[in-house]
């Protein structure tokens, strides 16, 4: 490498020596993409984003590569959208990440009135909106305005704490291709990014269906001049067509629709958890379209408050969801101890949960084949096992529940282990009990 050149092209005149400086960079705290070469952006909205900064943003093309290469990589960390902006953190090699913003041209509230009118006057976009989802068609709506959803040449405008000089760097380039993850996963970041949130552009629509806006020419013909409908002996004669083939689930959940207007003051309606419910429903009933056996209808309370608090553990950083304090605190249970059946049903579902702080008698027999899989000098109480610090506990469907002390507890580790036998315990094998503290 000359002394006249970095690693990502020629070095500024008179620029500071770390800007070309070799060292590594730093591993980041952003998520990292699955292994191979998946492209950014897999439905039409992200992969139009992709096209639109690749082909139409007239952005420099030569940090393209390696944006792509830190976005796989975890660089990016802290990704924002807000209306007209975009925010991150990318890990170079400085201790300290470099801070990105990229704007976006917003539309003003005139631009933003034609674009709703236009969409309002289609009752199948604004439903397909409504329902979560971006149909192509809504691009044609803003088009007919003359105004266009994707960013055209010198409306994305990235900045980057780094000394790069070029336009975009590379950290803002991996922050420009991971939006199109975000748009995937909400396609409604792209109406955000041009000025209008979710909720103000369904309240919107809403409004505008609601004053019942004039459809374009020729839609109204013979409207108001009665259906003249089909008499019943043509109707019977028709041969019915075949029946069309079942649809395939969707592949993600549906969004939960955003309420127009909040609950009225001192209603009790949590908006916010209402939201957080009816998502639960959508995932839970997407899994019993797919085939799933069990949509979870039929777990206890105790079982249900578990499961949540498995998701909470779950969530990315930074996606919707309920925190394990707030669950505590609206279950009644104290947060480590959420947290102890947040672990169970993490390892192994109502089994381990049941298990967690109830004992029952085993018999010798089955203790026998626990002590093979936790080792010898296993000391056996019940249908626990302990060997030092590990322990196995035998639930009722015949599976061993490992578990770990940590502290005065013990808590889940781990998936459950089949010791073989096809037969569970049987359930004249003991009455179930309380574990005493000890034990816990």
């Amino acid at each position: 490498m000359s002394p006249t050149t970095g690693r990502d092209g020629p070095r500024p005149p008179g620029g500071p020596p770390s800007w070309y400086d070799p060292a590594p960079r730093l591993p980041g705290r952003g998520p990292a993409r699955p292994a191979g070469r998946r492209p950014f952006g897999t439905t039409w909205w992200g992969q139009a984003w992709v096209d639109a900064l690749e082909h139409r943003a007239q952005l420099d093309p030569n940090r393209l590569p390696r944006g792509r290469t830190y976005a796989r990589s975890g660089a990016v960390d802290a990704l924002s959208i807000a209306p007209g902006e975009i925010t991150a953190e990318v890990q170079g090699s400085r201790r300290s990440p470099y801070a990105v913003r990229v704007r976006v041209r917003s539309w003003g509230d005139d631009e933003w009135d034609r674009v709703l009118d236009a969409m309002a006057r289609e009752i199948g976009h604004t439903a397909a909106l409504l329902d979560g989802e971006l149909p192509p068609a809504v691009a044609d709506d803003a088009r007919a305005t003359g105004l266009d959803l994707l960013p055209g040449p010198g409306e994305v405008q990235p900045r980057c704490t780094c000394p790069d000089w070029a336009d975009p760097c590379k950290h803002a380039a991996a922050v420009c291709y991971l939006v199109a993850d975000e748009l995937d996963a909400d396609p409604f970041a792209l109406l955000a990014l041009r000025g209008r949130r979710r909720d103000e552009v369904l309240a919107a629509l809403r409004s505008r269906r609601g004053m019942g806006l004039p459809t374009p020419a020729g839609d109204d013909q013979g409207r108001g001049q009665g259906d003249p409908g089909v008499p019943a002996r043509v109707a019977w004669d028709r041969q019915p067509a075949p029946l069309p083939a079942l649809p395939l689930p969707p592949s993600r959940p549906g969004l939960p629709t955003v309420l127009g207007v909040d609950a009225p003051a001192g209603s009790g309606i949590d908006t916010a958890a209402l939201r957080l419910l009816a998502a639960d429903a959508a995932a839970r009933a997407l899994d019993l379209a797919r085939g799933a056996s069990s949509g979870g209808l039929e777990l206890t309370p105790d079982e249900d408050v578990a499961r949540w608090a498995a998701a909470a553990l779950d969530a990315a950083d930074g996606a919707p969801g309920i925190d394990l304090g707030t669950l505590a605190g609206r279950a009644g249970v104290r947060p480590r101890e959420l947290l102890r059946r947040a672990l169970a049903w993490r390892a192994g579902g109502p089994g381990c949960l049941a298990v967690l702080d109830a004992s029952w008698d085993a018999g010798p027999e089955a203790l026998a084949r626990g002590r093979a899989l936790l080792g010898p000098g296993a000391t056996g109480r019940r249908n626990r096992l302990t060997l030092g610090e590990r322990q196995l506990r035998l639930g009722r469907d015949g599976r061993w529940y490992p578990f770990v002390k940590r502290g005065p507890t013990w808590d889940p580790d781990g998936p459950p282990i089949d010791d073989g036998e096809d037969d569970p315990p049987s359930e004249a094998d003991g009455e179930e009990m309380a574990g005493n503290g000890s034990d816990r």
